[in-house]
């Protein structure tokens, strides 16, 4: 049997999260190896994220679908199951998915905010790349099937499935524990769902285990053992810290992901993998 392509997505999250977080993706893309963004289209900065996209045709830009931790599209008296105290859509994920699936009424306020976020993405007048989900929400049945259903309404023709192999995590040095591995077999459902409702997809993503530490290292010896097939390996690049950042995910090495992307040495090892750069729009 022939040997099949290693075709590689860089992409980043939170495009419109913060202005330190939208310059990190401009200058990843401008000058690093960064193909494709996933807007936020309610976050605090989307308006300036937008703004650099049009300046950006290279950019792909797709919809990073906000349904757990963070601001959503419509008002709170619109969708007031969906929204804590703060107006904010909550963080408690287990909650949150037993609500989605078992709760009607929130469903029916899910798919309206669900549907105001491609809305929203449409009106900017940017073409629809992609779509995933924030904290990759789009694993919950519900969630996913809804995000399907109204993305392809939209013109949405490829999603991010996050299946990260735990035997190429346990080749780069970072042993993968049981629940990664059923969280691997799970993303077989959106998988499913996908290919059902026609969606091109991933075979591999990278990025879950090394979140917010995606390091020139570590980013290297992936090269090394990359899949065949297509993998997308996603960062949370940022030019500096803000408060959004601290408040957020204070942990996270924004700085050092924009600095990986932006590392020669990173580029070469793809390069000596045989890996060839590629976007969703690129995929039949």
């Amino acid at each position: 049997m022939a040997r099949r392509v290693k075709r590689v997505i860089f992409s980043a999250d939170d495009f419109g999260l913060s202005e330190a977080v939208n310059e990190g993706i401009e200058r990843a893309h401008r000058d690093g190896l960064l193909r494709s963004a996933s807007l936020m289209v309610a976050g605090p900065a989307a308006a300036d994220a937008v703004h650099r996209a049009r300046r950006l045709p290279g950019l792909r830009v797709g919809l990073h679908l906000v349904v757990i931790e963070g601001p959503a599209a419509l008002s709170p008296p619109e969708i007031p199951a969906l929204l804590d105290a703060n107006g904010q859509i909550p963080s408690d994920q287990l909650r949150l998915g037993l609500r989605y699936f078992f709760r009607p009424a929130v469903r029916r306020q899910l798919e309206a905010e669900i549907r105001a976020q491609f809305h929203a993405f449409a009106a900017t007048g940017l073409t629809l790349d992609h779509a995933n989900a924030h904290k990759h929400m789009h694993l919950h049945p519900t969630v996913g099937a809804l995000m399907l259903r109204i993305g392809r309404s939209y013109g949405l023709r490829a999603i991010r499935v996050p299946a990260e192999p735990p035997w190429v995590l346990a080749a780069c040095g970072t042993p993968g524990s049981l629940g990664d591995r059923l969280l691997y077999r799970w993303t077989d459902l959106l998988h499913h769902q996908a290919r059902r409702a026609g969606m091109v997809v991933n075979d591999h993503c990278f990025g879950l285990a090394w979140s917010g530490r995606m390091t020139a290292e570590r980013l290297q010896r992936l090269a090394e053992h990359l899949p065949e097939g297509v993998s997308e390996i996603y960062f949370h690049p940022a030019a500096g810290r803000d408060a959004t950042l601290d408040r957020l995910m204070p942990d996270y090495q924004h700085e050092g992901e924009l600095q990986t992307l932006l590392h020669p040495g990173v580029a070469a090892a793809f390069r000596a993998a045989g890996a060839i750069l590629i976007g969703y729009d690129t995929l039949p």
